[in-house]
């Protein structure tokens, strides 16, 4: 691309990493933990079809709707999300998978060179949409408990920080859930400096070991919170939502009639009829829970005999990632055409790095393989690490 093509908000933005090994992935014979994908088999095809036909018998379903989602899918989010939080929700704004819900965030909340604090290894996804506004992303370290919220404080004294981002539960890509003491403390920090909180959490329905913890938008007024159907029902759907803040929401509704006047009204009314249906949906996400717990447990027992001590592992005890960083200076970035020729794909760390030196991590995807392809998967990494 040359210097003339494009804005220059458009060549900041990174490239993902996972997008790239996608089509290296497809090749015949490649086991692939590097993609973020729900389980196919555990796709609701049948029960997406019955309200598909459901909504079809309403003409409103093929016509516009509100810039802000469908009332009945407002609704039912609402009482989801007032659930979680053990009070009233507020206003709800869907959009199109919480991704969009991101990049309508950033470009509402920061300006060129506004300073947004990240977990570091950061979700791509975040990191793309805060490059676009072409603000200061710095990355601050995680260790197994998540982001090091203890070593945010020096940094509130020094910067006017505007954003923090965080992925709660089950981070993309660290696998850690943040504890309620550190979303406490994260939650006083921004009372007193006066940043805002956007809470990440499309993972957190699927936890399948230890403790739920409260949602950080439980802590503060100053959490704009997002997730999506995509991990509990489908991705296609490309349905997510945002709840916090009234003028937040306004300054993002504003942004979202310039960017697609309003989402899918057909997507919307189907989401709508299946997260109402909580018998279910209940029964649905226990099947996705116990499958991913299988799946998750027979990865890392695997690495844990390949690997031994060489890897430090996360805990599985729900989402969809495994992160593992190797302690004997083993690099991942250079092995990865071996792996794949030896037939096995993953995604380097440095992939995800913001200003750490992650060249001897890896994340792992554990959802898509059987127990027996996951144990295959790590045999033939375990020929080139």
């Amino acid at each position: 691309m040359s210097e003339e093509t494009g804005s220059q908000s458009v060549r900041a933005v990174r490239g993902s990493a996972i997008r790239d090994l996608l089509a290296v992935t497809e090749r015949p014979g490649v086991i692939s933990l590097a993609g973020g994908l729900p389980a196919a088999d555990l796709l609701p095809t049948e029960r997406v079809a019955r309200a598909a036909s459901a909504a079809l018998r309403s003409p409103s379903a093929l016509q516009y709707g509100l810039t802000t989602g469908a009332p009945a899918l407002r609704d039912v989010v609402h009482a989801r999300e007032s659930a979680a939080l053990g009070r009233d929700a507020g206003a709800v704004v869907v959009t199109h998978g919480s991704q969009q819900a991101l990049s309508l965030l950033a470009q509402a909340l920061l300006n060129p060179g506004d300073v947004v604090i990240v977990e570091d290894p950061g979700y791509i996804g975040a990191l793309q949409a805060f490059d676009t506004t072409r603000a200061r992303v710095i990355g601050l370290p995680m260790d197994a408990d998540g982001m090091r919220v203890d070593e945010l404080r020096p940094i509130l004294e020094r910067e006017r920080v505007r954003v923090v981002h965080t992925v709660s539960n089950f981070h993309n890509p660290g696998g850690a859930t943040l504890p309620e003491d550190r979303r406490r403390e994260l939650a006083r920090l921004a009372d007193e400096f006066g940043f805002w909180i956007i809470e990440d959490d499309p993972y957190g329905e699927l936890r399948f070991a230890g403790t739920t913890v409260p949602p950080v938008a439980a802590c503060s007024d100053r959490v704009l919170r997002l997730s999506s159907a995509s991990k509990i029902v489908a991705p296609s759907l490309r349905v997510g939502w945002m709840h916090g803040d009234a003028s937040v929401l306004a300054l993002v509704e504003r942004l979202k009639q310039g960017a697609d006047l309003c989402g899918s009204s057909l997507t919307q009314a189907i989401a709508a009829e299946l997260l109402a249906d909580a018998a279910w949906l209940d029964a649905h996400i226990d099947g996705i829970r116990a499958l991913y717990a299988e799946r998750a447990l027979a990865l890392h027992a695997a690495l844990v005999d390949a690997f031994g001590d060489r890897l430090r592992l996360t805990t599985p005890e729900g989402g969809m990632f495994l992160w593992g960083e190797f302690t004997d200076g083993t690099t991942t970035s250079q092995s990865l055409s071996a792996a794949v020729d030896a037939g096995v794909a993953y995604v380097p760390g440095s992939a995800f790095a913001v200003r750490r030196d992650l060249d001897h991590a890896l994340r792992l995807c554990f959802t898509t393989g059987t127990p027996d392809d996951l144990r295959e998967a790590v045999r033939r990494l375990s020929t080139v690490l």
